[in-house]
């Protein structure tokens, strides 16, 4: 049973509340699971969150939508994770941010594609990252995730689920997915004010579902400009700032 596991909370730091945000009438939230539904792999879609009264509107969002959810630990997601994909009995995981609104399905499948051709523990398509931030997609087992759930001290590990895997890659079946071009210097995902304005101009401009990647870059082509509202070269803020916890919790 393959599941996409979509985590969520309203509590961001940078841009609080951001998942909620609308374009059109619709959540950024709403986005990612419909480009999601797209998937051709993908037999279960769930929404973890935490049980923090903050996030009440993503729990009301999923009932209102008849969407799965499951409600767990808001530091350590790791945990969310494997305790989710426990409770739905799911054997291959895919990871998926819900700050990722452009996430294209055909990706996800191709990266699914990949785990299952190959009998990997862990498929990404980030390390090294050739698509535009917002794009990455997290495949593993759910044997992977539980060996990850049970070893995994750091903070890193805990609150970003995967790093794990990457940490340990004597102990894991690896594989990246690798895009055709390096177009990791675009910024597709929600982080700040600017990533918001720059993700409603290309959703506006463009007129079909699901929204893939080339749909993004031939607005990107036709209007320049766009690139510009939010031209930062700012990755893994959050992971980053992670690492300096794993410092203060070694001397610990």
């Amino acid at each position: 049973m393959i599941g996409v596991i979509v985590q969520a909370r309203m509590n961001s730091s940078r841009l609080p509340g951001k998942v909620m945000l609308t374009i059109n009438n619709r959540s950024i939230l709403d986005y990612v699971i419909s480009q999601i539904s797209f998937s051709k792999k993908i037999n279960k879609i769930i929404i973890a969150t935490t049980k923090e009264i903050s996030d009440k509107p993503i729990v009301t969002y999923a009932k209102e939508h008849h969407i799965r959810f499951f409600q767990g630990s808001e530091k350590d997601v790791l945990d969310r994770y494997y305790q989710c994909a426990k409770k739905l009995n799911l054997s291959v995981i895919v990871r998926i941010t819900s700050d990722n609104p452009l996430v294209d399905p055909e990706i996800i499948d191709r990266v699914i594609d990949e785990f299952e051709k190959n009998n990997y523990d862990y498929v990404s398509n980030e390390h090294p990252a050739t698509f535009p931030q917002g794009y990455a997609v997290e495949v593993f087992s759910f044997n992977a995730l539980e060996d990850a759930w049970k070893n995994a001290t750091k903070p890193s590990e805990r609150e970003h689920v995967t790093p794990y895997f990457y940490n340990n890659p004597q102990k894991f079946s690896i594989f990246n997915v690798v895009n055709d071009q390096d177009l990791s210097n675009i910024r597709c995902t929600l982080d700040r004010e600017n990533d918001f304005m720059f993700i409603k101009n290309v959703i506006i401009g463009i007129k079909k579902q699901p929204i893939l990647l080339n749909d993004v870059l031939m607005v990107l082509e036709k209007n320049p400009e766009l690139s510009k509202i939010n031209n930062f070269n700012i990755k893994n803020e959050g992971y980053l700032r992670s690492l300096e916890e794993d410092k203060l919790f070694k001397m610990s």
